[in-house]
């Protein structure tokens, strides 16, 4: 067998998700020299798009907000203008509901929910929403006002955050609270039992915990950007995949380069310190600055000879609570006759006496090609429904995905979402033309996630998501594993961090005077 050259780098970022491409980008930003190895055919991770019989579906996230203007307080939307590129997106505001209470349609702005409020709960409970988005307004500024892109983990943080300090100071004391956990702000604040309902599933969606688990700062974050006057939400045009390509574009036009079909089967060590990675191929990828890694994690351990770093951090991370993984149902249809006041997303939820983390009683809905109908062919929609990180693993993890069982278990555990789906349009079977089913085991093989997880269950108050630097030198993390955890803006801000720790800070400094002063 002919042994295959090594090349050499700089820097090496493991996994193309969103915080290892904006690690990446970020880092040719800089000028170092990057090779992104990624393990799909496919750039982007848990937000790559893909094709099915002339159909274009977004695997995974599709609710965006804070991309179509800057400046913006998305850590995404920053990254973006740093790497010098364009997102033309569409703008909405209106999303469909289909809760215990009924069916209907609200808003991202600072009026219409209350509305809906009005109609569902009465006066008081208006009263008590307007109440809470006051007390909000002094967290949301402190939730926004140091830019991500100014964050690094180290004592040069001095400087690229002293510059602002004049708008921090002022709410430094609301910047405490937003470190624990939302409940402390949301119990002794509202008592209404549907709005209480509503903030457990606005904080699950963002962090995929309930109020109790979920870190205050994002909801203030939340509320900075969707309930504010004017306020809008984004569908890049093109989809989840015309957001990677951005970031992929941004890499490659600053020198950096991606590697597809190229999976990392170990980190490299040598002298103590992380010098390249092994592919599966047996092709070695040297680097003599950094290998930077957008594995989760467990999976992030699993590439790290067992020597290499303290046996204690091993056990420490290794012992990292998970969140559950996701069911999901990815349709092309026949749209002819479909009712004409559809929205592009809608929330179901079958019980709030479950909890909003119960299996199989929360789903997702996109259909985007509402918004871009280039998505699809002339009168044919793309949908996807989703169970959002409230998928058990272990009910799948001895499964053969060849065998009947494996198949008889996809259609039983698909079946919640299909109930979601019919509540939109009730004859959604008939009008199939694509079908596919994704289970944690589709999770966990096609985007390389340790037993499908949606990422890290570290709730607020009870443990911190750790920052890029780790104990084996060269080796740094980014993604949904680091701070500030899961969710696009916050894995973008990891890979942003990342890119700005390992960079020189005059660097840094001279970035930030571009891209924020």
């Amino acid at each position: 067998m002919v042994a295959l050259a090594p090349i050499d780098t700089e820097i090496i970022v493991i996994g193309s998700g969103i915080g290892g491409l904006t690690c990446a980008a970020m880092l040719a930003r800089y000028g170092f020299e990057v090779v992104v190895c990624e393990s799909h055919s496919i750039a982007g991770g848990a937000a790559h798009g893909f094709e099915r019989d002339g159909f274009s579906f977004d695997s995974g996230p599709s609710l965006y907000s804070g991309l179509s203007y800057s400046p913006s307080a998305n850590p995404l939307r920053q990254v973006l203008d740093a790497i010098g590129e364009k997102l033309p997106c569409i703008t909405y505001d209106t999303w469909g509901c289909c809760l215990p209470e009924g069916d209907f349609d609200t808003s991202v702005g600072a009026s219409q929910f209350a509305e809906v409020l009005a109609q569902l709960r009465g006066a008081a409970a208006v009263a008590e929403w307007r109440q809470l988005q006051r007390i909000m307004e002094p967290y949301a500024k402190a939730a926004t006002a140091l830019p991500s892109l100014a964050l690094r983990f180290d004592l040069g943080s001095v400087f690229t955050l002293g510059q602002f300090a004049p708008a921090f100071l002022p709410t430094a004391g609301d910047a405490i609270a937003l470190a624990g956990p939302f409940s402390k702000i949301m119990d002794k604040n509202v008592k209404d039992p549907f709005v209480r309902n509503w903030l457990n599933l606005l904080c699950f969606l963002l962090s995929g915990l309930p109020a109790d688990g979920t870190i205050a700062a994002e909801v203030a974050f939340m509320f900075a950007d969707w309930y504010r006057p004017n306020a809008v939400l984004d569908y890049p045009i093109g989809g989840s995949a015309a957001l990677v390509n951005a970031l992929v574009s941004g890499l490659e036009r600053h020198g950096g380069q991606l590697l597809l079909n190229s999976h990392v089967a170990e980190v490299l060590v040598e002298n103590n310190r992380a010098a390249g990675v092994r592919l599966r191929s047996g092709k070695i990828i040297r680097s003599h600055k950094a290998v930077v890694s957008n594995a989760s994690v467990w999976d992030t351990l699993k590439l790290l000879p067992e020597t290499s770093v303290p046996q204690r951090f091993r056990q420490q991370r290794q012992a990292t609570p998970e969140c559950d993984s996701f069911m999901h149902l990815h349709l092309g249809i026949d749209a002819a006759g479909v009712r004409s006041d559809l929205a592009c997303h809608y929330i179901f939820v079958k019980d709030w006496e479950m909890g909003v983390s119960a299996p199989q009683n929360v789903v997702l809905v996109s259909i985007p090609s509402l918004l871009d109908p280039d998505l699809a062919a002339p009168g044919k929609h793309v949908i996807h429904a989703y169970t959002p990180g409230n998928e058990p693993y272990d009910l799948w993890q001895k499964l053969d995905r060849t065998s009947e069982e494996y198949k008889l278990q996809k259609q039983a555990r698909a079946e919640v979402m299909w109930e979601a789906l019919e509540r939109i349009v009730p004859d959604i079977r008939s009008r199939c033309e694509v079908t596919l089913v994704g289970t944690p085991l589709t999770h966990e093989r096609f985007l390389r996630r340790h037993r499908g997880s949606y990422g890290p269950g570290i709730r607020a108050g009870s443990g911190l998501f750790p920052g890029p630097r780790t104990p084996l030198a060269g080796l740094f993390c980014c993604g949904d594993s680091t701070f500030p955890g899961i969710g696009l803006p916050a894995v973008a801000a990891s890979g942003a961090i990342a890119a700005n720790t390992i960079a020189p800070l005059y660097k840094h400094l001279q970035l930030i005077g571009e891209v924020i002063s």
